[in-house]
């Protein structure tokens, strides 16, 4: 087996770092939504995947003409 083979990437040998304990929620689940707000947010996402957005307006020259 040659040097190479057995230099092992000493990163890989060591486990993950746990994760912060800032990530985990203790206790405080969320509200679940009234059926009211439900229905108010179907609507707003119904209305907002219909309507097209406009779009940011191009440089009247391409890349290209400007060189």
């Amino acid at each position: 087996m040659s040097s190479i083979e057995r230099d092992v990437d000493h990163a890989l040998a060591y486990p993950e770092p746990p994760a912060s304990p800032l990530w985990h929620r203790h206790g405080a689940k969320a509200r679940p939504l009234t059926p009211e707000q439900q229905r108010r947010n179907r609507e707003l996402l119904d209305i907002a995947q219909r309507t097209t957005r406009p779009r940011s307006p191009r440089p009247t020259e391409t890349l290209a003409e400007a060189s």
